[in-house]
């Protein structure tokens, strides 16, 4: 079974990898044997990331949402290491607010990031990808899948990560590239205490609601990354378009 867990000799591009879920794939990919690239608009977090993986990853600082910065980063990568194996799409924002209260710039914000960032950056690697075949992951939400209060960019984002997702399988399939999205659930990030702070609620009672489904907790970045381990390794070959809750029983 070693040949299938092992990622050694692939390279991996993980968008938001300062933080959160990003972090964990990091962390995650880089530990079953991936050469990990970290691309976050954060300089301190990406470059706090880089230092623990210590040896396992370089840090690009990288826009999502400037298609000057993606492209930029995409041929560096590519340069440096002559192969694209791997894309997790996983930077992201939120804003708590609904379309009425919801300013212009928010609305741009967490669109730019969490979908056009996935757009632009699936643009300039998959070129690279093409050569031998890859697998890209999109980082979706249970948001994507229905609604939530007071979350209408986010949900219009994720909802919009999700097609996008079956789109791309669609149209890469041919050249060997599997495209897929995991659609977590309220998972333990920064991005999420962050909500309670939006929200005026107070966050140890925050956390405790978000952790009331079956499974009785919130996620953690482990969680989903080894979901998403699963969708860029061996053990998926036959997987593409597809979206994968992950969310301890939230949805369900």
């Amino acid at each position: 079974m070693k040949e299938v867990r092992d990622l050694a000799g692939k390279v991996a591009i993980i968008t938001g990898g300062g933080s959160g879920i990003g972090l964990g794939c990091v962390r995650y990919l880089a530990d079953v044997g991936a050469k990990v690239v970290i691309i976050d608009v954060n300089e301190s977090a990406g470059e706090a990331a880089c230092e623990e993986i210590d040896g396992k990853a370089v840090f690009i600082r990288t826009d999502v949402s400037s298609s000057s910065d993606c492209r930029r980063a995409v041929e560096e990568v590519a340069q440096r290491f002559g192969r694209i194996d791997i894309l997790v799409n996983s930077a992201g924002v939120i804003r708590r607010k609904n379309v009425v209260d919801l300013a212009e710039e928010e609305w741009d914000l967490v669109l730019d990031v969490s979908l056009k960032g996935t757009y632009l950056m699936s643009k300039y690697v998959i070129p690279v990808m093409e050569r031998s075949g890859g697998a890209i992951v999109n980082i979706g939400s249970g948001w994507g899948l229905k609604g939530g209060p007071q979350a209408a960019a986010y949900c219009a984002a994720k909802g919009g990560v999700v097609n996008l997702t079956r789109a791309m399988a669609i149209d890469h399939g041919p050249q060997k590239i599997r495209v897929n999205c995991v659609c977590p659930g309220d998972v333990d990030t920064p991005l999420l205490r962050s909500e309670a702070v939006q929200l005026g609620a107070d966050e140890s009672t925050f956390m405790a609601e978000a952790g009331d489904r079956p499974l009785a907790r919130v996620g953690t970045p482990l969680d989903i990354a080894k979901a998403v381990y699963f969708l860029v390794s061996d053990l998926s070959p036959w997987v593409t378009g597809a979206i994968v809750t992950v969310d301890g029983g939230g949805l369900a």
